[in-house]
């Protein structure tokens, strides 16, 4: 069994039941948790002060142990602050001798795609402590999907996207449309060329997603990739005023502007079932009948 690591970079976690009930959850499993205490720590909408939430992600670099698995408590927003501080090389360089496994999505996008960034240091997004592990119903889909990626050295998810036959590798990166929009112009926003980028997001009209799109287009990022991946969009869902206009119609758009294969229907994302992809890791994307996306090159678990 692995020890699992809890940290809180981002929001205040305001379900301390469903935090706790993850806990004794992977408890019971034989997991050890380590640094629970960042679960009940508060400042303002925020889990602790800037300083308190920077240090827990610096604390890394020194953190030992085979194994360890790395794991935000919940999303939110707060790790935007924290960007111009983080020890970027002390971080790459611990990854280097002995990886951390560190798993997390949402407002936590931001700091995984600094790693990429800076130190092409490989994360996993994925279920996080509260929403996914804590939630009221533990989703078998999603924790053997973890279990999955952790694991295995190479592994592949499968399932009925739509979008046109191809057959593309390149490295997979990605993860929160919003937050990796947010990179843009920074130090933090990685440069994958030949890359496959897959997104997702939350609370997000339609047309907000369409948008953030467009700007990557605009900025020239789309152009740079090998395909586009759209996970789940949750709490999405057209008005009357859209009258017609959907994910669908969207992606049908995107393909009629990019020059590269789209693919949808990816479970992956603020859901209860989400896949766990490994950003940095080297993915073939085969889109024939169905979809297939196999992985490698990123951190396991040993034993």
């Amino acid at each position: 069994m692995s020890t699992i690591h809890l940290i809180a970079p981002s929001g205040y976690c305001i379900n301390q039941q469903a935090a706790a009930l993850g806990v004794a959850r992977l408890e019971q499993q034989g997991h050890r948790i380590e640094n629970q205490q960042v679960i009940a720590r508060r400042c303002q909408r925020f889990a602790g002060t800037d300083e308190q939430r920077l240090a827990d992600i610096n604390a890394l670099t020194r953190l030992h142990g085979q194994d360890t698995i790395v794991l935000a408590v919940r999303g939110g927003y707060g790790a935007s602050r924290l960007l111009p501080d983080i020890d970027w090389q002390g971080l790459a360089a611990r990854q280097q001798q002995q990886p951390l496994l560190i798993c997390g999505h949402s407002d936590f996008t931001a700091i995984q795609l600094g790693l990429l960034a800076t130190g092409k240091v490989v994360t996993f997004s994925g279920p996080m402590l509260a929403g996914n592990f804590g939630a009221s119903e533990l989703d078998a889909f999603t924790v053997e999907h973890f279990w999955r990626a952790l694991h295995n050295e190479t592994f592949s998810i499968q399932w009925q996207g739509e979008g046109p036959r191809c057959h593309v590798a390149g490295t997979l990166w990605g993860g929160n449309l919003a937050m990796l929009n947010s990179l843009i112009g920074t130090p933090w926003l990685p440069v994958v060329p030949g890359g496959i980028l897959v997104v997702e997001d939350i609370n997000e009209p339609v047309y907000r997603v369409e948008r953030m799109l467009l700007q990557l287009a605009q900025a020239g990022v789309l152009s740079q990739q090998s395909a586009l991946i759209l996970g789940s969009f949750s709490q999405a869902q057209p008005n009357e005023y859209d009258a017609g206009y959907n994910l669908q119609t969207m992606a049908h758009y995107l393909r009629a502007q990019l020059n590269i294969p789209v693919i949808t229907g990816l479970a992956f994302g603020h859901e209860p079932q989400t896949v766990t992809l490994p950003l940095g890791a080297q993915a073939i994307l085969q889109q024939t009948d169905s979809t297939q996306l196999t992985l490698s090159g990123h951190p396991t678990i040993s034993s």
